[in-house]
């Protein structure tokens, strides 16, 4: 939006990156009340003598609960007051992204009267609690995946969660829903949620001076992969999240009869990855720049998802000229055009991405990379995204 000229401010919960024209919120005080101080001074004194122990929790904490292998599960609640900070009060319009433990719905939409859109970044808004409602819990012997039974605890909590949810947006009139990819946008069309509320499709956006192609040979030299070598790459932040289909991928790769296949895995948690002379681990690359190298590097680039928004990871292959193989879920339906910029398989299962693995590396030439390059910047470049969130800020303030 800088970039444009439009006059933005970024308020953070946490500061990783250092970014223009950003704040970051303060936490309120809990207020302690003059009973609330004795109280918890007398108990400090009656812990050090033994004469006191807190008391057991009646129930174990919802989260507490939820298998290991499931994403993150975060309530409407925080103990942020984002109507404070000084970017909130010069603002003619607030645009929500990824708000997790940050935003308090019930507080934020009571108090706050300026025109809000809303950028999904995942169902978490709209949602019981998870980020990803997953349908799937794992792979069977036969490839494919083994749908999940959510159990009468799971949906008590999913139910009281979206009344908390929809109580504390009823009344708020101005909210608009932005999500980047056509399966979110109809996910939230379809919520208890957002139900009646507009709802636009906005793809995300990249740079393209950073994600563009670079000389395979000088890529592939940089990170000593083999010339002669069908380089497939797989990037993850981490192979134990059942949603990102690692696991479908590995027994996909073992049934290929192909010694010139080399899998390259971009990732801080890639510890499902046995390493041999077919696999080279990169590990975790967090120079933008870098990472187009690893993508000009590639002959393809796999994403095993199982379930997904608009995953940035495709867009910057795109951007790179690199073909993409996808199963056909979520927003890599809109991103993967079939035959054109890569192969959508035919189901989610192992043999179906065995297919189309074996269909590309049959004819691993058969993508245009410049055409591939292209096309994704009629749709992935940052000024779209950037113009597109202009013009409905202006048509919103226009009322």
């Amino acid at each position: 939006m800088l970039k444009i000229g439009v006059s933005s401010k970024l308020l953070l919960q946490k500061q990783t990156k250092n970014v223009p024209n950003s704040e970051v919120a303060e936490p309120l005080k809990p207020k302690i009340t003059k009973i609330k101080k004795a109280q918890k001074g007398v108990k400090k004194i009656l812990k050090e003598f033994k004469l006191y122990s807190e008391p057991p929790l009646k129930e174990i904490p919802f989260v507490w609960k939820r298998s290991s292998n499931l994403e993150m599960f975060s309530y409407p609640e925080s103990n942020y007051d984002i109507t404070q900070s000084s970017g909130y009060e010069e603002a003619d319009i607030i645009n929500l992204h990824w708000v997790a433990n940050f935003l308090d719905y019930s507080s934020f939409f009571k108090k706050n009267e300026k025109p809000v859109v809303w950028t999904l970044h995942d169902m978490n808004p709209f949602s019981g609690g998870e980020h990803y409602t997953e349908l799937f819990k794992g792979i069977d012997e036969s490839g494919y995946p083994i749908k999940r039974i959510l159990s009468d605890f799971e949906e008590q909590e999913f139910k009281a969660v979206i009344e908390r949810k929809k109580e504390a947006i009823k009344g708020f009139k101005n909210l608009t829903v932005v999500a980047p990819s056509q399966w979110l946008a109809n996910e939230a069309r379809k919520s208890e949620v957002f139900k009646g509320r507009p709802v636009h499709c906005i793809p995300y956006g990249l740079d393209p001076k950073i994600f563009a192609p670079r000389d395979k040979a000088f890529s592939r030299e940089l990170l000593s992969i083999p010339a002669e070598k069908k380089m497939v790459l797989f990037v993850a932040d981490s192979t134990s999240i059942p949603r990102k289909g690692f696991s479908f991928l590995k027994k996909a790769l073992q049934k290929i009869e192909d010694e010139n296949i080399l899998l390259c895995a971009i990732g801080s948690n890639n510890s499902e990855i046995e390493t041999d002379k077919n696999i080279i681990q990169l590990g975790s690359i967090t120079d933008e720049r870098l990472m187009s190298v690893a993508y000009s590097a590639a002959d393809l680039f796999v994403i095993p998802s199982i379930m997904d928004n608009l995953p940035n990871t495709v867009i910057e292959s795109l951007m790179c000229g690199t073909p993409v193989i996808g199963f056909p879920i979520g927003g890599i339906s809109d991103m993967i055009i079939h035959e054109e910029n890569g192969l959508l398989t035919r189901d989610i299962s192992v043999d179906s991405l065995v297919e189309a693995l074996n269909k590309f590396l049959a004819k691993p030439k058969r993508f245009n990379r410049e055409k591939i390059r292209m096309e994704a910047l009629k749709i992935y470049d940052e000024k779209i995204q950037a113009e597109n969130y202009k013009n409905l800020f202006k048509k919103i303030l226009k009322g």
